[in-house]
């Protein structure tokens, strides 16, 4: 399989961070001491590697990363699972978006995460693994992350779940710390809102190595936009997801699988 792309370049990453900021290409330049024009070529991911490193302090980003990321020297290490988890990719209209598969592999116990564009390659799995579907979780409800819940529904009526934070008709709802079972699989549910109101990270142990399905809060270098709130993504982002195990695998919404410790050394957001 052909690695994902990153998500985010350096660009994106600077205009999610001065959105966020509620800082303009003046404001900004004036306090890093570029002109506005820099300070738009930047954003536009056409930006010179003086003009990154001065922009960087006054967005809390990490001046080293956030070049690495606009030279393109820096990829997630390839992660597999030998049984019992699998990532499925499908179009959304000029994007991509990520679906999740998490089973036991002694009982065949499984439970789907989010459901892409399409929902035929899940479904697919499920069949030709023999698994028992007995869940739906949504990380949020962005129409990207459930646009085939139907089809799951359809052939699987398994229970929905979201976040009390972001109910959708018909589904269950959890507090933050809720646990569910999944044959030996145990699922910790964090509540990482900020991208939308209700985001919600699914914390998987039982499987080869530590597992967070993280949705649109973490992107490998860079992290979902602060649509609800900018702060509130951010914070969540630290306190929850990025002291979680180092070795524990980040199942994002868009791009490629990453690490904890990979994000905490090469993110802009947050290698410092």
């Amino acid at each position: 399989m052909v690695p994902l792309p990153l998500e985010d370049n350096a660009g994106d990453v600077i205009a999610k961070a001065m959105r966020g900021a509620e800082l303009s290409d003046t404001a900004l330049g004036r306090l890093a001491g570029l002109e506005p024009e820099a300070v738009q070529a930047a954003r536009k991911n056409q930006g010179t590697e003086a003009a990154l490193r001065a922009l960087a302090p006054h967005l809390r980003l990490h001046a080293d990363a956030l070049v690495a990321l606009s030279r393109g020297a820096w990829k997630p290490r390839p992660v597999s699972f030998p049984d019992g988890f699998a990532m499925v990719t499908t179009s959304f209209g000029d994007m991509t978006v990520n679906a999740y598969l998490a089973w036991d592999p002694a009982t065949r116990r499984a439970a789907v995460f989010d459901t892409g564009a399409t929902a035929a390659p899940l479904l697919k799995l499920v069949r030709d693994r023999g698994l028992e579907l007995e869940a739906a979780f949504l990380s949020h409800t962005h129409r990207d992350h459930i646009a085939d819940l139907v089809s799951i529904l359809r052939s699987h009526p398994v229970p929905v779940w979201t976040s009390e934070r972001e109910p959708l008709s018909g589904s269950r709802t959890f507090a933050e710390g809720h646990g569910f079972e999944l044959g030996s699989l145990r699922i910790r549910a964090l509540s990482t809102w900020g991208h939308s109101p209700g985001g919600a990270t699914y914390v998987v142990d039982g499987l080869a190595h530590p597992l967070a399905i993280v949705g649109d809060s973490l992107f490998a270098s860079s992290m979902g936009g602060g649509m609800e709130s900018y702060e509130d993504a951010y914070r969540n982002n630290v306190d929850k997801i990025l002291r979680l195990p180092p070795a524990t695998v980040l199942a994002c919404g868009h791009g490629p699988l990453t690490t904890v410790g990979e994000e905490l050394a090469h993110n802009p957001f947050f290698a410092h």
